[in-house]
């Protein structure tokens, strides 16, 4: 823990020495380059007297993506943010969450070669309101704000050949998950210490993103991909984070939008009812699959 501690100590100075010094050449905004694109999509089904069956139905999921990107001779720094947020309802049952998260990232790197940069990262995952393992009833709470949180600090070389590529590798990686309320605490969610609201890891990571428009014409790409190993702790299992996603542009407001985000993370345990009753059992793959059709501004 007190390793754990001083790394993250460490990586604050590097982080904190890195932003002072890309606000200290950032006297004009030439070096900034900024962006983005917010989509929302819903759909609604209502029913009167339909002989064939059904239920009335309501969804919306909105999702919100940006970028802050700074060069200048040697330095760059890059800062992402995306927040995601959904619901859906049949009927008069209560409202069911298709989509929560808020993902921050920032990379400060230094140039070493041509395309490769010494690189500090700053890394957080959380999601924003409540979420249920057993929609509609919404009687078992599984995740709350900061519970769980990830924050990754992370020192290593990162491979930039052009601006829709790049790979980070970090051989020096603290991975801290935060578990602020207190029954998921207590039950020991997302491997934390029963009664715990704090784990931290020390390991190696992986970050590969690529994005990139019109790849066909009117159509846009972007992948990402995670890769935390705990090297103190069977490093044998490596938590897992992919993201693909394609943008159908129709006109400049309208898009059609596919995604899939797969997570395995092997301290986050799955439960199952049997018998009325909740039962844990072990980590399995997560899927979220989205495909939709709405309104789109990119700016």
């Amino acid at each position: 823990m007190k390793k754990n501690l001083k790394f993250i100590a460490l990586c604050y100075g590097i982080m904190a020495s890195a932003i002072m010094t890309a606000q200290e050449e950032a006297d004009s905004l030439k070096n900034w380059k900024l962006g983005g694109d917010a989509s929302l999509t819903f759909t609604q089904v209502s029913l009167n007297n339909w002989s064939a069956g059904g239920r009335n139905s309501v969804s919306g999921n909105f999702l919100f993506n940006s970028f802050a990107n700074y060069a200048k001779n040697k330095s760059a720094w890059d800062n992402s943010l995306t927040l995601g947020y959904g619901l859906a309802q049949q009927g008069s049952e209560n409202l069911i969450k298709t989509e929560d998260r808020v993902l921050l990232t920032s990379k400060y790197g230094y140039k070493a070669s041509n395309k490769w940069f010494y690189t500090a990262l700053f890394d957080f995952k959380t999601q924003m309101t409540t979420g249920y393992q057993d929609p509609p009833a919404n009687t078992q709470v599984i995740s709350e704000w900061l519970s769980p949180g990830y924050v990754l600090f992370s020192l290593g070389m990162d491979y930039k050949p052009n601006d829709n590529f790049s790979l980070y590798i970090s051989p020096l990686t603290s991975k801290s998950t935060i578990v602020l309320d207190d029954s998921l605490s207590l039950a020991g969610a997302y491997g934390v210490d029963p009664g715990d609201n704090y784990r931290g890891e020390f390991g190696a990571s992986l970050k590969s993103v690529y994005k990139k428009e019109n790849i066909i014409k009117n159509v846009d790409f972007f992948t990402r991909l995670d890769l935390f190993s705990n090297l103190a702790d069977e490093p044998s299992h490596i938590d897992v984070d992919w993201e693909g996603r394609i943008n159908l542009k129709f006109n400049d407001y309208l898009t059609g939008v596919a995604s899939l985000h797969l997570l395995y993370d092997h301290d986050t345990k799955t439960t199952e009812m049997v018998d009325g009753q909740p039962v844990t059992r072990g980590a399995k793959l997560q899927s979220k699959q989205l495909l939709g059709f709405g309104l789109n501004y990119k700016f």
